[in-house]
């Protein structure tokens, strides 16, 4: 899936420069890889499209713009808690869980790192 990632943005790169400006300061690679996946795969309208005449749509869409703002900061904070969630071991409210990982279905990750929580290790005791 990396692949058709990186293949997609080649192809687009006003959605390539979008997405790369949501990128934190020190986010390590393997972390933006897969949390811009899940940026990619839920932006839905927030990203623009390519071309002239998706500025000028963009342009028309600047009158909901605070919702728009709004959709982009919620659709940023589920992305960087699914991350925390994947690569840290965080743990949200279950409904906040529920949403974030309905969002990064299809998402691969193959080397996140395994965590135990303290009511599994308290568990093991007993």
């Amino acid at each position: 899936m990396a692949q058709e990632v990186s293949e997609y943005l080649s192809q687009n790169p006003r959605v390539a420069a979008w997405v790369e400006a949501l990128r934190c300061d020190g986010e390590t690679d393997k972390h933006w890889r897969h949390r811009r996946e899940f940026l990619l795969r839920n932006a839905g309208d927030l990203a623009p499209a390519g071309g002239a005449a998706s500025a000028n749509q963009e342009e028309a869409a600047d009158a909901g713009s605070g919702t728009r703002n709004r959709q982009l900061q919620q659709l940023i904070s589920f992305s960087m808690a699914w991350a925390n969630h994947v690569f840290l071991g965080c743990r949200y409210p279950q409904k906040v869980m529920d949403k974030i990982l309905s969002m990064a279905e299809g998402i691969k990750v193959t080397d996140a790192p395994i965590h135990t929580t303290r009511d599994e290790l308290v568990a093991k005791k007993g």
